[in-house]
């Protein structure tokens, strides 16, 4: 019986379907509100602050939501309408990790129909990001994260309460993904394609930043890397090839 022809499967390419299988078994982790006892899948929670981590642990990138947190991440990472992917300001490959800070206190409240709670929600939230988002800015090796922009400074600063983290990559795309060399091409590709829209575009000064932020990172990884395999001291002698040399 002849092969299947290949052009014509129905199945989406290897790791996009591994990521949105893990994805899903994530947001199906249960989690349990201490305040009200009540337990429930992390990604039915309609408010929230999640966090993104790459495979060093080094967080890169911290957002909120008003919706459903499976809705929202998966938006960040299966392409589905995301300016941080668009803009090359995140590269869903990067993520291995995500956190979800849930406030399962204001399930439910819409500004339809709960205009004066949902107005605390919506601050309870936004002091939920600032705190989040400093807290991993304190815990970066470089002391920044991806965003584009900081999240504004509350009136009522909040701690950061229980959080849920788990891994999001199965282990054969982790095989894959987490090699250096692999990463560092990835990391040069997302850096090219946002300096190329830096280039072609008018952009906010939190746009180069996130260049700025890019290429160190990359550039640590770089030297991680060649440090690990010798440095300089492993460096070849030799001269320089020369085709234009004659014996």
């Amino acid at each position: 019986m002849p092969d299947k022809d290949p052009f014509s499967t129905k199945q989406p390419a290897f790791e996009t379907k591994e990521l949105r299988a893990s994805l899903k078994k994530f947001m199906a982790t249960e989690f349990q509100d201490d305040v009200s006892g009540t337990t429930a899948r992390i990604g039915s929670f309609g408010w929230g602050v999640y966090a993104f981590y790459d495979y060093d642990g080094e967080p890169i990138y911290v957002g909120q939501t008003k919706e459903q947190v499976s809705g929202r991440v998966g938006r960040h990472l299966t392409g589905q309408r995301s300016d941080a992917v668009a803009k090359s300001i995140l590269d869903p490959l990067e993520v291995k990790d995500i956190e979800v800070w849930p406030l399962p206190q204001y399930q439910g409240v819409t500004k339809k129909k709960n205009p004066s709670e949902y107005k605390e929600a919506a601050e309870h939230l936004d002091a939920l990001e600032y705190a989040v988002h400093q807290n991993l800015i304190a815990k970066s090796r470089f002391g920044e994260i991806l965003n584009e922009k900081n999240p504004p400074k509350p009136k009522k600063p909040i701690i950061p309460l229980k959080s849920i983290r788990g891994r999001i990559v199965s282990d054969r795309v982790l095989e894959i993904r987490s090699h250096p060399d692999f990463r560092i091409f990835r990391r040069a590709a997302v850096i090219s394609r946002l300096s190329q829209g830096i280039a072609e575009r008018d952009v906010k000064v939190g746009l180069r930043r996130v260049l700025l932020v890019q290429a160190k990172r990359l550039q640590w990884l770089a030297e991680q890397r060649y440090q690990a395999l010798g440095g300089d001291t492993s460096v070849e002698i030799g001269h320089e090839e020369n085709d234009g040399d004659k014996d």
